[in-house]
């Protein structure tokens, strides 16, 4: 007993001694303790904790270049260069990947998408609007594609531009979960992972804290609304066209899979009856349309084209009318051109080979960047994207790193393509959270000027109102980048996802919660409140609202004035722990997890064998300590038994 309980009431000043006497050699007198029950020697053995969000060192662990010689100088150089193609080749397809998911996305969800567009009442509603923005994203995980359909709603008049504003806001939030999702194929280590989700939670934190301010002083003032309405009224824009860039390049592979008829959703939303039958996948990719100037009958003289171009016959009215004819001339080559299956089922396959593909490939990507970035190659990227420029221009790199994040995501014509390919770098230790920051919003900038050029090679009669919707979408990131990032304390998007990536760090399931929760519970919940009226949307919503904030100002006091709180509210002790703590939450995870496993014959078998190795455990100790049992100074034996059997339970229920 007395060996059990010294370390825990051991001197400091003679634990220094101890350590000393070890440390020169001299004899010390030998403490016997059980390492499987000494908290103490657990503590005393701990070491020092470092910052999780130091990036880590690559180090190069091949043989260095000076130690090589000819023949292994010139295998290291064709390994470089290999892989360095085979890096290339992975981001195409990475790229490619991300196009046909967006592609499977339309297809199961693109009908559906136009239908919900269709109800204006809800339209009316800024909040609704804003849901139906994320969620229409989300089906089609493309925020040009919605964007384009809120842009032809507009130019047919369905929608107001007043309308239409919540809604492109919208789409920028759906279009963030791209990367998150990407960032959760890094959950297998446990520092990556922290860096990886918070990496691609700063773009979620940005956005929902952009339209947080954004979206009630557009309501209260119309700002982005006034402010677009002069840019389209005080400059002659002329007509042109978006050019392809990337594009060239991915349609090969991708137009070769599947190509979809983009109007048809744009026609399901503008209420044309005959989009509602046709399919989405494309057909014919030429065709040719026959105008002609002809007589047609028109029901009377008010619906002639002009009153000097209409006759009457009798009972019958003509007139001179333009006439077109669509003939199709070839037809597509893609894969399922002449697949007799429905939308819904061709974009279930392509949604489960594209994911396949993106997760491959993305793993690939990482492990080949690993090998890559060691050494002095990974020292000086590092200070290429992390460094700051001297003194006192420092604080011009960050603005240089936004300017990098649009111009490449002008050439990838993509933001989702850009903050996904960024967020495994973030993961490796590459890129820190303070610089991939400013290339997520130099992302968003980059994909609102795309939307600005396609939105000039709209026809004359619709310009203004095109262009007007794309400047909402440049003016309302430009607005959050001025809210969130010239000030270092105002950053808080860099604060809050690192606050998330240590959560989900130490519980990784927390991070699917949180998808769902955001992306998925939270907007649905707001969409179904909004459909039952103001009324029920503000009497629910504005509690809530309320008790979140005293909840988040009673956080703040608690870690930086804990003084100006009753002892009561100093901490969160006097609440259930499931109410304050996810560890329990984590129990209960584990437990669920372990029993489904368990399900499993496989699992089944080694919980059996664990099962025999414990009671054979048990025996051996029973049979080794008999001879004490008498011996009243040994009388903690059994409270080792007992713990032993509660350790090797918590063991076999959580093993996976």
């Amino acid at each position: 007993m007395d060996s059990l309980r010294l370390p825990q009431q051991m001197d400091p000043k003679n634990k220094c001694k101890e350590d000393n006497d070890e440390k020169y050699g001299s004899k010390s007198k030998e403490i016997k303790a059980s390492p499987a029950h000494s908290t103490a020697a657990l503590i005393i053995d701990e070491p020092e904790e470092t910052d999780p969000w130091h990036l880590p060192e690559l180090k190069d662990t091949g043989v260095p270049w000076s130690a090589l010689d000819t023949k292994g100088k010139a295998l290291r150089v064709l390994v470089s260069v290999g892989k360095l193609i085979l890096l290339l080749g992975l981001l195409y397809m990475f790229v490619c990947s991300l196009d046909i998911l967006s592609s499977a996305f339309q297809l199961v969800g693109g009908k559906t998408a136009g239908d919900i567009f269709q109800d204006n009442k809800v339209l009316s509603n800024p909040l609704a609007g804003l849901v139906i923005g994320v969620l229409v994203t989300l089906l089609v995980q493309s925020s040009s594609t919605s964007s384009s359909i809120v842009v032809s709603m507009v130019s047919s008049g369905l929608l107001t531009v007043q309308v239409a504003i919540p809604i492109i806001m919208g789409t920028n939030i759906g279009t963030s979960v791209t990367n998150t999702l990407v960032a959760m194929t890094q959950a297998g280590e446990r520092n990556t992972f922290r860096r990886a989700f918070a990496g691609a939670t700063v773009h979620d934190f940005f956005n929902w804290l952009s339209v947080l301010v954004l979206l009630p002083l557009e309501v209260a003032s119309g700002y982005l609304y006034v402010v677009t309405k002069l840019i389209t009224d005080s400059f002659e824009i002329q007509s042109g066209e978006a050019p392809d860039l990337l594009n060239v390049i991915t349609d090969v592979l991708t137009e070769s899979i599947i190509q979809l008829d983009e109007s048809v959703i744009s026609g399901i939303a503008t209420n044309d009856p005959e989009a509602m039958n046709k399919s989405l996948i494309k057909k014919w990719c030429q065709t040719f349309t026959n105008t002609t100037l002809m007589n047609v009958t028109v029901p009377g003289p008010e619906n002639c084209t002009s009153p000097s171009l209409c006759w009457v016959d009798g009972n019958y009215t003509f007139t001179l009318k333009n006439v077109s004819e669509t003939y199709n001339i070839k037809k597509c080559t893609h894969l399922f051109v002449d697949v007799n299956l429905p939308d819904m089922a061709v974009g279930l396959i392509l949604l489960a080979l594209s994911l396949l593909v993106l997760c491959s490939c993305l793993v690939l990507i990482v492990k080949l960047l690993n090998s890559m970035l060691k050494g002095q190659v990974a020292a000086v990227i590092k200070k290429i994207l992390n460094t700051n420029l001297p003194f006192p221009f420092g604080w011009v790199t960050g603005y240089i790193a936004i300017l990098v994040g649009a111009g490449m995501t002008f050439i990838v014509q993509s933001s989702s393509v850009f903050t996904s390919a960024i967020t495994p770098l973030v993961g490796i230790g590459v890129i820190s959270i303070e610089r991939a920051y400013p290339l997520c919003l130099g992302s968003n900038i980059g994909t609102t000027t795309t939307a600005i050029l396609a939105a000039m090679a709209s026809p004359g009669d619709t310009l203004a109102n095109a262009l007007q919707i794309a400047l909402v979408h440049f003016l309302f990131n430009i607005s959050g980048i001025v809210l969130w990032y010239p000030i270092p304390f105002t950053r808080f998007p860099i604060r809050l996802a690192k606050g998330l990536g240590n959560i989900t760090a130490k519980y990784r399931w927390f991070a699917v919660v949180y998808i769902i929760c955001c992306f998925f519970f939270l907007p649905l919940l707001i969409f179904g409140l909004s459909l039952a009226g103001w009324e029920v949307l503000a009497g629910v919503s504005i509690p809530l609202l309320i008790m979140l904030i005293i909840i988040i100002a009673i956080n703040v006091l608690q870690k930086r004035k804990p003084g100006w709180l009753p002892a009561v509210l100093r901490s969160w002790d006097f609440l259930p722990l499931w109410a304050h703590s996810l560890a329990p939450w984590d129990k209960a995870v584990g437990v669920i997890i372990a029993k489904c496993c368990c399900c499993c014959k496989c699992c089944q078998v080694a919980s059996d064998a664990q099962e025999d190795r414990a009671q054979e455990l048990v025996e051996n100790s029973k049979t080794a300590h008999t001879a004490v049992y008498d011996n009243p100074a040994m009388s903690t034996e059994n409270e080792v038994e007992d713990e032993m059997k509660i350790e090797l339970n918590i063991l076999k229920m959580t093993m996976l």
